[in-house]
C-alpha cells in the first residue's frame, strides 16, 4: 500500500513540474521575453527617458549661455571699435571738423631780406597749441606728435613733404581765443609783420582739418 502511495506522490510531483514547465514555455511563446526581463526593460526605458529629459534641459541651458556669450562678445566688439575710433581721433589719423582759425603766412615781396622760415611756422603752431588748438594742419599736412617742420633746401618740409607759400595753417579750437593769442601786442603776428612777412588770421565757424596720411608704425622700436 505504501508503495502505491509513493508512486502516486512521485507522479503528482512530476505532473506539477510538467504543468509549471508548460506555463513557463507558454508564457515565453506568447510574449517572447520573461516577465522579469520585461520589468527590467521597463525600468531601463524610464531611466533613458529621464536621461533624455536631463540632456534636453542641459542643451537648452547651454543655448542660453551661448546666446549670452554672443551678446557679450558683440558688446565687447562694439566697445573695442569705439575705443579704436577714439584713439585714431586723438592720434590725428582721422579728419575732424569744428570751429577754428585759418592763418595765412606769405613773404612780402620787395620789402627786405626776410623770408618765412621753418621756425616761424613752428612758433605760430606752438602759440596755437598753447591757446588750446585741438587739431592742426599746414598746407594739408596734419600735425601729430611725430611731425616735423624743417627747412630742406629752398622749401620747408612738413611730415617730409615739401610745401611752398602761401602757408595756410588750420587750427580747430576756440577761434576768438586763438586769434587774440596770435595778435596780442608784441606777439608772433606783430613780430613777423615787422620782419616783412604778411600774416592774417581768420576765424571760421566750420573748418575741416585732414587726417594724417604718413607712416605711423615703428620700424626699429620694440616694447621692452
Amino acid at each position: 500500500m505504501s508503495r502505491y502511495l509513493s508512486i502516486t506522490a512521485v507522479a503528482l510531483v512530476l505532473g506539477m513540474m510538467v504543468v509549471q514547465q508548460f506555463r513557463i514555455t507558454g508564457f515565453r511563446g506568447a510574449h517572447g521575453i520573461p516577465a522579469d526581463r520585461a520589468q527590467e526593460l521597463t525600468v531601463e526605458l524610464k531611466q533613458l527617458e529621464k536621461e533624455r529629459a536631463d540632456l534636453a534641459a542641459e542643451a537648452e541651458d547651454l543655448e542660453k549661455k551661448l546666446a549670452q556669450a554672443q551678446m557679450g562678445y558683440n558688446q565687447a566688439a562694439e566697445a573695442l571699435r569705439t575705443e579704436i575710433a577714439k584713439v585714431r581721433l586723438l592720434a590725428g589719423l582721422e579728419p575732424v571738423r569744428g570751429r577754428g582759425v585759418v592763418v595765412v603766412v606769405v613773404p612780402r615781396q620787395g620789402t627786405g631780406v626776410f623770408t618765412v622760415r621753418d621756425e616761424d611756422l613752428l612758433r605760430i603752431v606752438n602759440e596755437l597749441r598753447g591757446a588750446g588748438a585741438e587739431a592742426l594742419a599746414i598746407n594739408g599736412q596734419r600735425l601729430i606728435a611725430t611731425s616735423e617742420i624743417r627747412t630742406s633746401g629752398a622749401h620747408i618740409n612738413v611730415n617730409l613733404i615739401p610745401i611752398a607759400p602761401p602757408y595756410r595753417i588750420l587750427a580747430i579750437g576756440n577761434p576768438e581765443y586763438m586769434k587774440n593769442t596770435l595778435e596780442i601786442k608784441g606777439g608772433v603776428v606783430e613780430t613777423l609783420r615787422e620782419w616783412g612777412i604778411d600774416i592774417a588770421v581768420f576765424t571760421r565757424d566750420d573748418l575741416t582739418v585732414p587726417g594724417y596720411q604718413g607712416k605711423t608704425s615703428f620700424e626699429y622700436a620694440r616694447t621692452s
